[in-house]
């Protein structure tokens, strides 16, 4: 039997020292496979975005491990590429060199410069962007800087795509179109992917299975559903689909109920310190 591509295997993590320590994430396990995409979606706070810093070597858990294609996580590398909600371009690059800057860094004594050029270019003709190459961010909209960051991270070949809510600045139809260009290039890559979202269409549309997260402190996978539903999608054709509207129907559930358990604690504790101010002024 295979191994998983990439595994989270007992990831504790907490903020802070003694006291003041803050457990944020309490046993997450998940294995995801080698093309697989995966989103992660719950509500604010749940550690969503930790989880995948820590996958990108940007944090290390407090306890526990990931491994990817046999190798243990332990920094930043190229294997992991990120794309966040912030475009993250350089302002003073074009949005050719934008792409250039990272596969110099990639590719600088594997490729020649003919063949970096010819890879650049190939990457940001995937994303549709050709048409700007010598245009600086400041002269292309929102949509356009993030099809560049997700051309930069497509171009440095990684193992794992890490997307941290990579649509959620854009307006409804530059996501849509966004998506829709997700959703080719990993049909024709078969990228690894790992997605934070807050948008339950779209974690439905993009995923192969959707992981819940449960609220924090102490935030865990509550429940992952499988999304059977046939690849290439099409987001008309899937409106009336009753499989796509039971998934929704999941995820919404899970959410609410969540959201119900918090708002009942809060209520809870915010009673109990009412009555021991009461008990302490008397």
């Amino acid at each position: 039997m295979s191994q998983p591509y990439l595994t989270l295997s007992q990831v504790d993590m907490s903020f802070g020292n003694g006291a003041t320590s803050t457990q944020v994430l309490k046993g997450i396990n998940l294995t995801v496979e080698r093309g697989e995409f995966i989103s992660l979606i719950g509500h604010s706070g749940c550690g969503k975005s930790t989880v995948l810093n820590i996958v990108a070597g940007l944090l290390k858990a407090t306890s526990g491990g990931v491994i990817v294609d046999g190798r243990e996580v332990n920094a930043p590398g190229p294997d992991r590429a990120v794309v966040f909600q912030n475009h993250s371009l350089l302002p003073w690059l074009t949005v050719y060199q934008n792409v250039e800057i990272a596969v110099n860094k990639i590719f600088k004594d594997k490729k020649s410069a003919a063949e970096r050029k010819e890879w650049i270019l190939h990457n940001l003709a995937m994303v549709n962007m050709s048409h700007a190459l010598d245009r600086l961010p400041s002269q292309i909209s929102g949509g356009m800087k993030q099809r560049v960051g997700i051309a930069r991270a497509l171009a440095m070949e990684p193992k794992v795509l890490l997307l941290d809510e990579p649509f959620g600045a854009l307006d409804a139809l530059t996501r849509a179109h966004l998506q829709d260009e997700v959703i080719r290039i990993q049909a024709e890559l078969g990228n690894t992917v790992m997605m934070i979202t807050h948008d339950v269409d779209e974690a439905v549309l993009l995923s192969d299975r959707v992981v819940m997260m449960t609220n924090g402190p102490s935030a865990t996978i509550g429940q992952v559903l499988n999304i059977d539903l046939p690849r290439p999608r099409n987001r008309i054709t899937l409106a009336g689909d009753p499989v796509y509207n039971h998934c929704r129907q999941e995820i919404l559930t899970f959410l609410y109920e969540k959201q119900r358990k918090l708002e009942s604690i809060n209520a809870s504790r915010q009673s109990k310190a009412a009555g021991q101010a009461e008990k302490a002024t008397a």
